[in-house]
């Protein structure tokens, strides 16, 4: 935001954010955030305004961060409708740019506003932390199932899952004076889209049997 160069960075992260109905962000801040003072003394009651968002994988893996999304627009104040001590703000997007493992590309805000949530969103964590934990074994055994330039062995941790499949991020067990870099990652795809986490325990045994056969 204008004018924020020297305000302390911890302040400035919303405490929670949620997606309107329009596709606009509403953001919640404490009332004496530099960022709830600056758009209540905006000029014309709007101010330009960038959420940076960062998404960290919930397992221990190299190069953790999966991806960021850049999402601009304006923001004004909602004032009224939060507890005492917190303002709530509305970001009216313009612009939406994201760079993740599928690649870099803009969003537009119609886009998003259409877009729905995956099914398996509120999920995903638990169920990395649970295959990285308690099935090791047979994420690792999903090398098997890599095309011949791939073939090998070494370590295997679940990266991402959505409704359309794993991605699982391997590193392969190479000898002394190998590349540093020694990791890539493999995309799983379902074969239909799954819709609740029953479909997909039913999608996970039959790859981890494919992987078996």
């Amino acid at each position: 935001m204008p004018g924020l160069g020297g305000a302390r960075p911890g302040p400035l992260a919303p405490e929670v954010r949620t997606v309107g109905p329009d596709g606009d962000l509403y953001l919640v801040h404490p009332a004496d955030s530099p960022v709830v003072r600056a758009a209540t003394h905006a000029q014309d009651d709007d101010l330009p305004a960038v959420l940076e968002i960062t998404d960290v994988a919930p397992v221990s893996v190299p190069n953790r961060i999966r991806g960021r999304a850049w999402l601009s627009g304006w923001l004004t104040c909602v004032p009224g409708v939060t507890e005492p001590g917190r303002m709530m703000l509305r970001l009216e997007l313009g612009d939406i740019s994201v760079d993740d493992l599928w690649g870099a590309e803009r969003v537009s805000p119609g886009d998003f506003a259409d877009a729905a949530p995956d099914p398996l969103t509120e999920y995903e964590t638990e169920l990395l932390q649970h295959l990285h934990a308690g099935h090791s074994d047979q994420v690792r055994s999903l090398w098997r199932l890599l095309d011949e330039q791939r073939t090998g062995s070494g370590d295997a941790v679940p990266l991402a899952l959505d409704r359309f499949g794993l991605r699982v991020r391997f590193t392969r067990d190479t000898g002394p004076g190998s590349p540093v870099d020694r990791s890539f990652d493999a995309r799983f795809e379902f074969p239909e889209p799954v819709r609740d986490v029953a479909g997909l325990r039913r999608e996970m045994h039959r790859l981890f049997d494919a992987a078996e056969g």
